[in-house]
């Protein structure tokens, strides 16, 4: 559908700059797509490997967290003793515009933090275990969040791309086709009305 201008060539000339512009704008907006797009399926492979390490590495845990339970009895006034991690950090990078989380975990906790007198191998298995676990749970919050916001841009850009290729560019070229034959329809009545002002001179 032609948008409702008068048939001028100024506004011709104004109609192609936009619609020049408007498909510059849709082939970004396509490149765009098809940038988030590789980044988000790069992702998405890399979470579900770190799903499939982290199922093992707390099965893991488990194993040697039961072994210790039964070769040591209940270890709860121990785990009880080991401080809350306050070592997670997060910034943002940017991707074509889509701010993407970087997490990272520097970690407030030795590496052993409880006494050896009272504890035996199963229970450092368990323990490394789990602070295992938790350095994957960390990249994996990283990753999981970095596809959310990907697939939103993503959804974002295609509906403006869409928006662009099927509406805004078809109306500049309808429009500009409505332009053109008028002023095409408007040069004939204009030579054949001087045709005939020749004819009427050229018989008196």
């Amino acid at each position: 559908m032609a948008m409702p201008v008068f048939p001028t060539k100024g506004n011709l000339i104004n109609t192609k700059k936009s619609l020049s512009l408007a498909k510059l704008g849709y082939d970004l907006m396509d490149r765009k797509r098809n940038i988030l797009i590789r980044e988000m399926v790069s992702l998405v492979d890399q979470a579900k490997s770190i799903r499939g390490e982290i199922e093992d590495t707390y099965a893991k845990a488990y194993r040697a967290l039961q072994a210790a339970n039964i070769t040591m009895g209940v270890i709860d006034n121990i785990a009880g003793g080991i401080d809350v991690e306050h070592g997670v950090h997060i910034t943002y990078r940017s991707v074509m515009g889509v701010e993407i989380p970087k997490v990272t975990l520097e970690s407030t906790l030795p590496s052993r933090a409880y006494g050896f007198m009272d504890t035996n191998s199963q229970f450092d298995l368990a323990y490394a275990s789990f602070q295992r676990a938790k350095e994957l749970t960390t990249v994996l919050a990283e990753v999981e969040n970095s596809v959310c916001r990907l697939a939103n841009e993503i959804k974002k850009t295609q509906r403006r791309a869409n928006a662009l290729h099927n509406i805004i560019i078809p109306q500049f070229e309808s429009t500009i086709k409505m332009i053109t034959d008028s002023l095409e329809e408007k040069e004939r009545e204009e030579f054949s009305r001087l045709k005939v002002i020749k004819r009427q001179k050229a018989g008196r």
